[in-house]
């Protein structure tokens, strides 16, 4: 029987955990250092309400992930509430569960997803119609067309992702849609982070490609590529992310497999070039877990300090690489002061989106959730109130991070008055704060060293990494569970594990389908 034990059971841990133990043979174990599984996938559930950590739409360019999704969580066969309410046409599955009556079952949503700049909505990503044209004024938009022709003839070196962005789209839309939002998520100006981040995130889009769009439309193109096509739906579970990591916890463990909540790796034991085993703060107690092979969702700065024997070079840049953490603000209130002038229909009437873009650098939110959008049952009441999950960007111990959690909650009531999206006299029903340490990796600091860490943690035979922070990557979710797929493939063929590290390397847009 061969012993695998995994750190982490978030996305990634599960995932590998789940495919390992259909293999009676393995003893699998999982290791997690909190009370709750899915990571930062998980469902916060609060006074009737649920929050999803950080937005989590369940779409892959990967079939195989899709057809993971779609064996553990079926698609809808009936309508939803607000789509049954509204008379909203729903894609639905042949003899698939209905939501109303099945707990068990995968929403099929509308993406809708707008930036909020000087109390006006812009698409997202930008592009160039005429509502973008009023909303910018003409003579802006004049500027920004002449900066983007100035940008195609005089090409910046993209040694960062400031350069990057202004290729793309000319120094104007830069400064008014990037720079600032930037310098909000990761702490840092686009000038100080490298250009990679770009090529993953926003590759694709620009406004050549916004334009050939456009001009793909008018000309009714047959057989037309939209390069920067964003998905226009997206699956969900019902009550939230969290749902169906809970649900492969479940069976994970129904099929053998254990997880032990509440342990935190302290280090890691080696020798001739093996991990041997794993040695654990379980509930206050030490305890060492032996095993034939690691794989490992935990933070790789974390990893390397625990791991034995590591250089101090290795050690060095392990523990300069930067994170960003993240808080959320759960707010429940009685309606919004920005109005919905989509023809998109909502209960109440609320604006569609499932996020809101803040762009503005006067406040330092930086992206509105609206649970209601995202599926009604995170809602207790979704006629009477509108659950809206407000996302901060920040450091952990820094000044925000230290606030009190009503200081935080005020500070965000005060910022959506600010920038108009709640009315002066909008009830605030109920609140609530998380906090998330290390849910973004970040491209600064030491992190142009990273294949030095990277070659050394190859070097261990049976160490897999996997996961945003096993790889110090900003991964998707379907690319965290692809990495997790193929290390558990390379532990029970023995094919090695050297395609793990090129998940998301490919330069294409994210949500491109």
């Amino acid at each position: 029987m061969k012993k695998i034990l995994i750190v982490g059971a978030g996305p990634a841990g599960l995932t590998a955990g789940y495919e390992l133990v259909k293999n009676k043979e393995n003893e699998v174990v999982i290791l997690e250092e909190s009370d709750v599984l899915g990571g930062i996938s998980q469902t916060v559930r609060y006074n009737g309400n649920r929050m999803d950590i950080g937005g989590h739409r369940f779409f892959s360019k990967d079939d195989e992930i899709m057809d993971w999704w779609r064996e553990l969580m079926p698609l809808q066969g009936a309508p939803s509430f607000d789509d049954k309410k509204l008379l909203r046409e729903s894609k639905l599955s042949e003899n698939g569960p209905d939501p109303e009556t099945d707990d068990v079952v995968m929403l099929c949503r509308h993406r809708i997803s707008r930036i909020y700049y000087k109390k006006h909505f812009f698409d997202y990503p930008i592009s160039m119609k005429w509502s973008t044209i009023k909303n910018m004024g003409f003579f802006t938009t004049l500027k920004a067309g002449f900066s983007y022709l100035f940008a195609c003839v005089f090409k910046k070196k993209e040694t960062n992702l400031e350069n990057f962005y202004i290729n793309r789209f000319g120094k104007v839309l830069y400064g008014m849609f990037f720079e600032g939002y930037t310098a909000k998520l990761w702490g840092r100006h686009p000038s100080e982070i490298s250009a990679e981040w770009g090529a993953q995130r926003v590759k694709g889009l620009s406004i050549r490609a916004m334009l050939k769009d456009i001009f793909g439309k008018i000309f009714r193109k047959k057989n037309r590529k939209v390069e920067t096509s964003l998905i226009e739906e997206f699956w969900y579970p019902k009550y939230g992310p969290g749902q169906l990591w809970e649900l492969v916890g479940e069976k994970f463990t129904e099929n053998g497999g254990k997880i032990i909540k509440n342990c935190s790796v302290k280090r890691i034991l080696t020798d001739n070039g093996k991990i041997t085993a794993v040695i654990a703060d379980n509930g206050g107690v030490e305890q060492t877990f032996y095993s034939d092979e690691l794989i490992s969702s935990m933070p790789i700065k974390d990893l390397v300090k625990g791991l034995e024997g590591a250089d101090e070079d290795t050690v060095r840049i392990a523990e300069g690489l930067p994170y960003r953490d993240f808080v959320t603000v759960g707010l429940l209130v009685d309606k919004l002061k920005i109005k919905n002038e989509t023809n998109i229909k909502t209960l109440g009437d609320i604006v569609p989106d499932c996020w809101i873009y803040v762009q503005d650098t006067g406040v330092k939110l930086g992206r509105i959730q609206i649970f209601n959008n995202w599926s009604p049952y995170m809602v207790a009441d979704p006629e009477k109130y509108v659950w809206m999950g407000l996302e901060y960007f920040c450091t952990e111990g820094d000044e925000f991070w230290s606030l009190s959690e009503k200081e935080t909650v005020d500070l965000a009531v005060s910022e959506l008055k600010k920038i108009g999206v709640l009315a002066d006299d909008s009830v605030i029903f109920d609140s609530h704060r998380e906090r998330i340490k290390k849910a973004y990796p970040a491209y600064f600091d030491t992190y142009a060293e990273f294949d030095k860490v990277k070659n050394h943690l190859n070097g261990f035979e049976n160490l897999y990494c996997v996961g945003r922070n096993g790889q110090h990557r900003y991964n998707n979710m379907d690319h965290s569970m692809s990495t997790a797929i193929l290390a558990a493939k390379a532990i029970e063929t023995g094919e090695g594990k050297s395609g793990i590290w090129d998940v998301n390397t490919e330069k294409a847009y994210h949500e491109k389908k």
